[in-house]
């Protein structure tokens, strides 16, 4: 069984009284996020520091890879798009934390792309269903073959964190963000729960519980005024 997050996307607040209501209900689930912790809302840092603290397992969305790209390389394509997707209030949380940068964008470095779990695959945007002939064999997913196309397209829109093209069914439920809903969605021909609430849009940021491939319960925390821009 396990809990994971949706896109956070600097709401601090608003976090970390979902984690509270979840390990109330559920005390020693495991947290998942499915990325982008960052950006947009107003405490991105404090998200990465709070995400560590409490042992939160995250993917990386394209806000952290538009992040990291940046600050180890602002002119390449991927750091440039960072300049106009809300890079702003990460930089002006960072005031005063400048010291955390490397310890950061190492953590973004060293985070998976995925989650392939017994209950579920976890990432960002999802595995498009223009890659299932190079990763579906007979019915089963290549792993390795996965791995080589995750790594080849990460700059185009077909990518794992920037997709938004219908998702191959992997034959195992699929849960991922970056594709904002007004609640939780579950599109039953890739067997895929997209699971971007809008936080930083005033909605509400959500926790699945999911259970050997299906949702069995779904915590919602709306999004505290705190954490948005004024």
């Amino acid at each position: 069984m396990k809990a994971i997050i949706s896109d956070v996307h600097g709401c601090f607040n608003t976090l970390k009284k979902l984690v509270k209501k979840v390990r109330k209900k559920y005390p020693k689930i495991s947290l998942y996020s499915v990325g982008d912790l960052i950006d947009r809302g107003k405490f991105g840092y404090e998200v990465i520091e709070y995400v560590i603290s409490k042992k939160i397992k995250f993917v990386p969305g394209n806000h952290e890879l538009m992040f990291y790209h940046f600050m180890k390389n602002p002119f390449s394509d991927m750091g440039r798009n960072w300049i106009y997707n809300g890079y702003e209030t990460t930089i002006m949380s960072y005031n005063g934390h400048y010291d955390k940068f490397d310890k950061h964008l190492k953590l973004i470095e060293e985070t998976p792309m995925y989650y392939n779990l017994d209950d579920c695959f976890i990432s960002h945007a999802g595995i498009s269903a223009g890659f299932k002939n190079d990763i579906i064999n007979n019915g089963k997913l290549d792993v390795p073959a996965l791995d080589k196309i995750v790594k080849d397209n990460l700059l185009s829109e077909g990518s794992i964190v920037w997709t938004r093209n219908k998702l191959v069914n992997l034959g195992k439920l699929q849960v991922v963000g970056h594709t904002r809903q007004k609640e939780v969605k579950y599109d039953e021909k890739s067997n895929t729960l997209y699971i971007d609430t809008s936080a930083y849009s005033d909605n509400k940021l959500t926790a699945v519980i999911i259970d050997k491939n299906k949702m069995i319960d779904s915590i919602s925390e709306p999004t505290d005024e705190k954490d948005l821009m004024d």
